[in-house]
């Protein structure tokens, strides 16, 4: 029964951090697939591995180790989409581990508030990040300020050049800015 419950509170937990957050906030529906087959294949294996003797545990152990070191590399992911890969993952092993139903749920529920907190709109909406490449070597980091303060409409933080090419007259920054009070 207790099997039962984690399987169920796994799933309200990956349906809450998938749909309530991740997909209303951010639309991206190919990663919704992922998250929610990467929480119940760990579930499951996790269940399994749980299940098993202390051989077929080693093998699932090495198993896991070499899952472990496959990367994403179909699409660019951003760490906001890595942060809910990894919460998915932990909300899987949490309820495929088999801990008592009480600490499973908090954890769970853990995982998914901090997600809800870290990733809100609200919770420094105004602070943005871009890379950008301007039509001109700009060497002076005064001038740089001033020229990216014009084109993003707001207060520049942090810049770091990552290119200054005199040759094609180019610079490529990476700035940290926030957009006004409205």
């Amino acid at each position: 029964m207790t099997t039962l419950a984690l399987i169920t509170a796994n799933l309200i937990a990956i349906s809450l951090l998938t749909f309530a957050l991740y997909f209303r906030r951010h639309r991206r529906r190919d990663l919704v697939v992922a998250f929610l087959g990467v929480n119940v294949g760990v579930m499951a294996v996790a269940l399994v591995l749980g299940a098993a003797t202390s051989t077929s545990l080693g093998l699932g152990l090495g198993l896991f180790g070499v899952l472990s070191i496959i990367r994403l590399r179909s699409t660019e992911i951003s760490q906001r989409e890595v942060a809910y890969y990894f919460a998915s993952l932990a909300l899987g092993l949490i309820a495929g581990i088999g801990t008592d139903l009480l600490v499973a749920g908090g954890l769970m529920a853990m995982v998914v508030g901090a997600l809800w907190v870290g990733d809100h709109p609200a919770l420094l909406g105004r602070a943005r990040q871009q890379v950008i490449t301007l039509d001109r070597a700009i060497s002076d980091e005064a001038e740089l300020r001033n020229v990216l303060a014009g084109l993003l409409a707001g207060r520049i933080d942090q810049v770091t050049v990552q290119q200054l090419d005199l040759v094609r007259d180019l610079t490529v920054v990476d700035v940290r800015y926030r957009l006004p009070r409205r």
